[in-house]
């Protein structure tokens, strides 16, 4: 569903923008003045897009272009490679993507999948503008809209990272152009809708003039810059409790970040900012992937039971009417009752339900699948010379319904009963642990966060940015790619364009296959 607020709003301050730009521009007293302090800044605005440029990093262009010339050489030879291999995997990356969306279109139950936003750059010959889109890896392409399928929380992730994607984008290019004596004529960023961006104005009069090897290593230097950085971000994010060993550690469970107030896990005897649960029922938790593994398998397997005392059941009838609910389950406890669940157990080959005290059943009970599993198992009984022997009980839930007792030590075990997803949206986790009392819990999970934002982006740029597609870093790379390799093959100029254009044509049709259909994906479900 669209955020209407959320739009409303963008609209609003863009037309109060865009309107205050036209009165200024109009008016005879500021106009100019206004003018002349747009162009003094570097500052241009246009409907929905805001954009700065300036060439005080063109030095900087110049001196990392003049960083031992052989290796530079050998790096954006590099990058034309990984350039042109990314072009061919892109589009199948596209050609499976689309197929995956058409199916879950057509599918009554479609799985849900892992969301990797792309940053599209749309290039000009001597402009790169950017337009942002996200690839639900192997599934669809969606836009990224920020209230929709971007939680608010993750904003300041999601531009920060994209951002700088942008820029070491754009710094490749740079690079690349001064080394292949190509003028830079700026850099810049801008903003359009929602989205920051970064360009840089290359001339185009020098670009025409170089060789179809030299246009590549320039066009291909972008993705190469974006992959890289890519590798780095994933590789600090390997690393990072390396980093972060000598002040915190990991393994020993995962921590508590943060409880949804009015969530199931919220309460007296709920989970606590610092808890660290080490285990759900007999699933031991070390890291949040443990966790994640373990909500999962109870998720998808039958409700464990438990191992209690004989003494200790009583009659179903004592706690009211047995009756069955809409999904066939048995309830035998009062709806009144908000510490006992009913419990089933087999009794001389019949199921019998039991209506018990849930916590007080439960502590220091072990998990069970039979009667044969609690054989060996005995509770002590009021009389410490005489052992009461113990039956296997089942929580007669509702279907999806599941009992699981969190273990956070040297807490009492918290006693969830319900949806096991929902507890991964009621409670936030880390694997870092602090080894000092003032040290911010938040901190690891900011690094490792950004760095996830920054892996997905900055790869998702190096992908669609080679799409053969007209606008894209593509386009550029597929036409020098065809004057270097055609042109002794297919001699005529207007030919090698023409068939450029039809490969062009098809890979643009693929993009907008594939955004036009995630876009659909977004809004309609």
């Amino acid at each position: 569903m669209i955020p209407v607020p959320l739009v409303v709003c963008v609209l609003c301050v863009w037309c109060f923008v865009y309107l205050t730009d036209v009165l200024l521009k109009l008016s005879e007293s500021y106009g100019h003045c206004y003018e002349m302090w747009l162009g003094s800044k570097g500052l241009s605005l246009s409907p929905f897009h805001i954009r700065w440029q300036t060439s005080l990093f063109n030095r900087l262009f110049s001196r990392c272009a003049r960083i031992n010339p052989h290796a530079l050489y050998l790096w954006f030879t590099s990058g034309l490679v990984f350039g042109l291999v990314s072009m061919c995997g892109s589009v199948v990356l596209l050609i499976r993507t689309l197929q995956q969306t058409v199916h879950q279109m057509t599918s009554d139950h479609p799985q849900g999948a892992n969301q990797q936003t792309l940053q599209v750059v749309v290039r000009t010959k001597n402009v790169c503008v950017s337009v942002f889109v996200c690839v639900c890896v192997l599934t669809a392409v969606c836009v990224q809209v920020p209230g929709i399928n971007l939680p608010v929380s993750q904003l300041a992730y999601f531009f920060s990272a994209l951002l700088v994607s942008g820029v070491i984008h754009e710094l490749g290019h740079a690079v690349a152009a001064i080394r292949e004596q190509v003028r830079v004529n700026g850099f810049g960023v801008f903003v359009f809708v929602v989205y920051p961006g970064a360009f840089v104005d290359l001339f185009t009069t020098h670009l025409n003039l170089i060789s179809p090897a030299q246009q590549l290593r320039i066009f291909c230097a972008g993705v190469w810059h974006n992959f890289v950085l890519c590798v780095a971000a994933l590789c600090f994010l390997f690393l990072l409790p390396v980093f972060l060993f000598p002040v915190y550690y990991t393994g020993a469970g995962a921590l508590v970040t943060e409880v949804v107030q009015g969530s199931p896990a919220d309460g007296p005897r709920g989970l606590s900012i610092g808890d660290m649960v080490t285990g759900l029922e007999d699933c031991d938790v070390r890291t949040v992937e443990d966790w994640n593994s373990c909500l999962t398998i109870h998720t998808h397997t039958p409700q464990t039971g438990y191992c209690v005392p004989t003494h200790t059941l009583q009659p179903s009838w004592a706690h009211g009417r047995v009756y069955r609910r809409l999904d066939t389950s048995i309830e035998c406890c009062s709806n009144n009752s908000l510490t006992d669940l009913c419990f089933s157990y087999t009794k001389l080959q019949e199921k019998e339900y039991a209506c018990l005290p849930a916590r007080k059943m439960l502590s220091g009970s072990r998990v069970c699948r039979s009667n044969a599993d609690c054989l060996t198992h005995t509770h002590l009984d009021t009389d410490p010379d005489t052992h009461s022997p113990s039956v296997c009980v089942t929580p007669s839930l509702e279907n999806q319904t599941r009992l699981i007792r969190l273990t956070h030590p040297p807490n009492t075990q918290m006693l969830f009963v319900g949806y096991p997803p929902h507890l991964q949206y009621a409670v936030s986790l880390t694997n870092f642990a602090p080894r000092f009392g003032f040290l911010n819990l938040d901190l690891p999970v900011v690094m490792e966060t950004f760095c996830k934002y920054v892996v997905s982006l900055s790869g998702a740029l190096a992908v669609v940015n080679s799409v053969p597609c007209f606008a894209l870093d593509g386009q550029w790379m597929l036409s020098a790619l065809l004057e270097a390799t055609l042109v002794t093959v297919v001699t005529d100029r207007q030919h090698r364009e023409l068939i450029g254009f039809f490969l062009l044509l098809g890979g643009s049709a693929l993009l907008a296959a594939n955004v036009a259909l995630g876009l659909w994906m977004v809004t309609a479900r």
